[in-house]
């Protein structure tokens, strides 16, 4: 029998500036899986404007998943993305537990080195508790380094075997042994070229491309969407990986060509039928 994948994607939903699950639904559902939101937090557009609307979603969370239960759904993943509060990274655990899945674990914590300032010391170290349950983690540099406690290296430049001890290290923590660590600059590489380190139960790969422009919003909600749908799909996690880097490249130019602002984040709408 045909059988659609379904994963439940527990993240904010913000109105203007793609990202989360404005980005990632429209996305993964264009590489053929269903997606089943789970709010954590609803935004008029997102905390890189300087006015924002949020509506905190922790108190009705457990009773929107609750319903899930009651109605006997199944789901084939659990992704993680933005999470607002301690008490909704119990409520996480409680969703991975009540709903036995594959999970894929973004941890948005921060980047560039600066732990975002919504994340407190008891966010981040129920964060490292989540790993336990992990099949693939996709954190940052910033991210990974908060995982494992060790300090950010300097101008965020590191090693290929400083990575290898990372993600091995996060790995390890985790039940599925498999770690992208996202966006790195390379020591031996070249400073215009961007890398994704990928670790998987052992094996170590990296999949490099060219910069493009600066920072913009949502990228690394593009980049997940794509590299987590596309390894569910069955393909491996690098090809999955390069698949994510070539199509946010190729947003990235194209937001370039169109002078956006970078809190504007990526068009990707422009190139969703790239990824059938």
């Amino acid at each position: 029998m045909i059988k659609q994948k379904r994963l439940a994607l527990i993240n904010d939903v913000t109105g203007f500036g793609r990202c989360s699950v404005t980005v990632e639904l429209p996305i993964i559902s264009a590489l053929k899986i269903q997606v089943c939101p789970l709010p954590t937090a609803l935004l008029s557009v997102h905390t890189g404007f300087k006015d924002y609307f949020m509506d905190d979603f922790t108190d009705r969370m457990n009773a929107y998943a609750d319903s899930w239960q009651r109605n006997n759904l199944i789901f084939d993943a659990v992704a993680t993305g933005f999470l607002g509060s301690a008490a909704q990274i119990e409520i996480v655990r409680r969703v991975i537990k009540n709903f036995p899945a594959v999970v894929i674990i973004d941890p948005v914590m921060g980047d560039h080195g600066k732990i975002y300032k919504s994340y407190t010391r008891e966010m981040c170290r129920r964060m490292r508790e989540l790993l336990e349950f992990a099949d693939l983690v996709t954190p940052n540099l910033t991210e990974a380094c908060e995982l494992l406690g060790v300090p950010y290296p300097e101008g965020g430049v590191v090693s290929d075997s400083e990575l290898a001890t990372m993600a091995a290290n996060i790995a390890a923590k985790t039940r599925g042994g498999r770690v992208v660590i996202t966006g790195v600059t390379l020591e031996a590489g070249d400073r215009d070229d961007i890398a994704n380190f990928i670790f998987d139960g052992g094996q170590v790969d990296i999949v490099t491309s060219r910069r493009v422009g600066g920072d913009r919003s949502g990228s690394g909600d593009v980049f997940f969407a794509v590299a987590a749908a596309s390894w569910l799909n069955g393909e491996t996690l690098t090809d999955a990986t390069r698949k994510a880097a070539d199509f946010v490249g190729k947003c990235i130019a194209h937001a370039e060509r169109l002078d956006l602002p970078w809190n504007w984040g990526l068009p990707f709408e422009e190139f969703l039928t790239d990824l059938r």
